[in-house]
């Protein structure tokens, strides 16, 4: 007895692909972001899936869309799992982070547990709150499959909680847009991770 959680990454959008933090700035799904999410949403047509859940972002929100259709399922939104707020770096790319924050963007490297961003908050704050939705996910599902469809920064911080690894290190998860990861949990605190950025359903898009 346990719940299966199928953790999605949005597709991409346009300030993926320009490599510019988004944080929570909504900004939707490209048209290869579209795309992605139909390819995905193909792999997973044959599966028993009993609820899909989303950030209360538009990219995630349309990705669980298609998800669920095949499934006949309503989207339920949950705050929760939104991306990190990265406050005055949204829309900033990585270079004029470090142009611009030389010295912050170092120490958030090193210590984003611990680190404010301007405007933004630490990554403890994403991982409390994440994990906090994930745990009364597992509680309400039990014996069923589940998608939730999330962002890159909140699947790390779920995904390295369940490993046991320093949060601090998180960026060395690799999250890439539409990719599947599934983790299962006997109980909130016995998850058992079986799959990590599958992207096997991307090859033709």
């Amino acid at each position: 007895m346990g719940c299966r959680i199928l953790l999605i990454r949005h597709g991409e959008t346009v300030w993926n692909k320009e490599a510019k933090l988004q944080g929570q700035t909504d900004i939707p799904l490209s048209e290869k972001g579209i795309q992605q999410a139909v390819a995905l949403s193909k792999r997973l047509s044959d599966r028993k899936i009993e609820a899909v859940y989303a950030s209360s972002l538009s990219r995630a929100i349309r990705t669980a869309g298609f998800i669920a259709e095949p499934h006949h399922r309503q989207v339920q939104i949950l705050p929760d799992l939104q991306e990190l707020n990265f406050g005055n770096w949204e829309g900033l790319t990585f270079k004029e982070i470090q142009q611009n924050y030389s010295e912050l963007s170092k120490t958030w490297w090193s210590k984003p547990l611990e680190t404010r961003i301007p405007g933004g908050e630490t990554l403890d704050e994403l991982a409390k709150r994440s994990n906090r939705a994930i745990k009364d996910i597992v509680l309400k599902h039990n014996d069923q499959t589940v998608a939730v469809v999330a962002h890159g920064g909140t699947i790390r911080s779920i995904v390295g909680t369940v490993l046991g690894i320093d949060l601090n290190q998180y960026w060395k998860l690799r999250q890439d847009n539409a990719s599947l990861s599934i983790v299962y949990f006997h109980g909130w605190d016995k998850g058992i991770l079986e799959l990590y950025n599958d992207c096997s359903h991307l090859e033709t898009v």
